[in-house]
């Protein structure tokens, strides 16, 4: 007897760097893509929202809103074990703060292998969420980016204005 996929659900978001299309099932999100432009309604695939699409949606409002970077929507990624490991460090790197591909590299016990974790970076299914964005060249350079290096700098600067400084900020 074949086994059935769960129904995934699919939304698209407007963002202030460009659509993006989610995609979960009923208990995570299973993707996150930037595009340059969104497809007619009619072809666009929206259905119903699912709750994990209905929580990222807010959640990601709140982000391009500057108001929180607190991701919460559960995630299904799927990807091998060193894969699952540098995306678990990214999402350790702290709100505008970067890290470099061979600092994942190290802290994720692979050091010889700076350029698969660049390419594990880019094959992250859940950008923003799993800010692969903060990870950069390790003399400061922004390289690659799947969504293109434009939507990396803004990523970064808008990160930085919602970071607190100082030991009184909010």
């Amino acid at each position: 007897m074949s086994e059935q996929c769960p129904q995934q659900s699919v939304l698209w978001l407007d963002t202030p760097i460009g659509p993006m299309r989610a995609v979960a099932d009923e208990t995570h999100l299973l993707g996150l893509e930037f595009h340059d432009q969104r497809p007619d309604p009619e072809q666009s695939g929206d259905t119903g929202l699912s709750p994990p699409l209905v929580q990222i949606e807010a959640e990601l409002k709140a982000y391009f809103a500057g108001d929180s970077a607190e991701f919460r929507t559960p995630l299904r990624t799927g990807g091998n074990e060193l894969e699952r490991k540098v995306w678990t460090r990214l999402m350790q790197v702290p709100l505008g703060e970067t890290c470099s591909y061979g600092d994942i590299a190290r802290d994720t016990g692979s050091i010889d292998a700076v350029r698969v974790v660049a390419r594990y970076c880019g094959t992250n299914p859940i950008p923003v969420v799993i800010p692969c964005h903060r990870c950069i060249g390790s003399d400061g350079s922004l390289t690659g980016f799947g969504g293109g290096l434009w939507r990396k700098k803004w990523l970064l600067r808008h990160e930085g204005r919602m970071r607190p400084v100082g030991l009184f900020a909010l």
